[in-house]
């Protein structure tokens, strides 16, 4: 296959957060130790909901202030400099500053997410050149905003591009999926097995820096990864619920392999959108077999939001950290949660422990309500 794009598009900079604490480090070290980062929720009153589970950091960590940091590591190992910055747009993926909800009419413009944009360009001297994107496209608003990012890339539109991405659990969008019944009651995600009961929300947040071969060199930066591939596509099947073949998903990631120039075959590892729950699994496992045809019985998988939580808009670039990691740490993180097989969800998965890999591919999916999907392909630099 023949790879799509005038130029390869690098991974060269990036910073994450989630439950398991600030950096890639730590993020590597909860997910090696396969265990769940769910805990009762301390940040605000759940008394009266019918969970009151999440995998959140200690405190009340600001988003504004997160975001901040995350950006200025992200960029600081890029070594782009004040210059650097200032010629690099900003793609946030955001539900809204956390504000928002309870801005007065009159003062929510201020606190929607094209404002919350702007203000973190203007905060890390990013570019005031061209205007900053958000996207609010809930799970896929981060992956979204990659793939779009590579996009401009690859077709030499754009030499070089941060995207950000936040979510800190808190009691609006808590609220809204307990009381849509999304939330495990059981308190532990289940990805791909008998008996799964849903999601749990967790804190997740991060930054990337995505750039072309020819800046990259220039300044002799190392790069982590390539973006091989990318993939979008819709359902528009059903306002929550995905395709039940998961037809949008399979071909988002047809997609991605074939920008990237590989077949299903030379993929090492699939992290998985992988939610825990019944239509979805189902959906994204049927997605695999039609994308990946008999390959789709030995590719490795695993959901690692069974370890970290569901982070709503930063899932895509959470979960980008997650496959950079299986992709560099010579380990595959554990499908924790599982309890036994469903046959609607028939995959070779991680279970029990971490599996020894180098994979030279590996994809991250996420999917979204309303139809939304994306596949994104890592590969490794040769």
């Amino acid at each position: 296959m023949t790879r799509v794009g005038k130029t390869d598009v690098l991974i060269t900079g990036l910073a994450v957060l989630s439950a398991f604490g600030r950096g890639p480090g730590a993020l590597a070290a909860g997910l090696d130790a396969g265990r769940p980062a769910f805990a009762p929720v301390t940040r605000f009153d759940v008394s009266g909901r019918r969970v009151g589970v999440a995998a959140t950091l200690p405190g009340s960590p600001d988003l504004d202030d997160e975001l901040w940091w995350l950006v200025d590591e992200a960029c600081d190992e890029a070594k782009l400099g004040t210059a650097d910055r200032a010629g690099s747009p900003l793609f946030l993926a955001v539900h809204g500053d956390p504000r928002l909800a309870r801005a007065s009419a009159a003062d929510r413009p201020r606190h929607g997410g094209s404002a919350f944009a702007a203000d973190l360009a203007e905060h890390t001297g990013l570019s005031r050149l061209h205007t900053p994107r958000a996207y609010t496209s809930a799970c896929v608003a981060a992956s979204t905003a990659i793939a779009d990012a590579a996009g401009a890339i690859a077709r030499g539109e754009a030499d070089r591009i941060v995207v950000a991405g936040g979510y800190l659990v808190e009691p609006d969008q808590f609220a809204l999926f307990d009381a849509g019944r999304a939330l495990a009651a059981d308190g532990q995600v289940r990805p791909f097995s008998a008996h799964r009961r849903g999601l749990l929300l967790g804190d997740g947040a991060g930054a990337v820096v995505l750039e072309s071969t020819a800046t990259a060199a220039e300044r002799g930066v190392e790069p982590l990864a390539r973006l091989a591939g990318w993939g979008r596509a819709g359902d528009a099947h059903h306002p929550c619920q995905p395709h039940p073949e998961g037809r949008g998903l399979a071909r988002a990631v047809a997609d991605a392999l074939r920008r990237g120039g590989i077949g299903p075959a030379d993929v090492g590892y699939v992290n998985a959108h992988g939610s825990g729950t019944a239509q979805s699994d189902a959906a994204e496992t049927l997605a695999l077999r039609t994308a990946f045809d008999e390959h789709a019985a030995t590719v490795p998988v695993s959901s690692t939001k069974a370890l970290h939580g569901q982070a709503l808009e930063a899932s895509g670039i959470l979960e980008l950290a997650v496959a950079l990691h299986a992709l560099r740490g010579g380990r595959l993180p554990v499908n924790a949660g599982y309890l036994e097989p469903d046959p609607a969800c028939a995959l070779d998965l991680v279970l029990d422990e971490r599996r020894p890999a180098f994979p030279q591919y590996v994809l991250s999916l996420n999917a979204a309500f309303g139809g939304s999907n994306t596949a994104l392909l890592l590969g490794a630099i040769s």
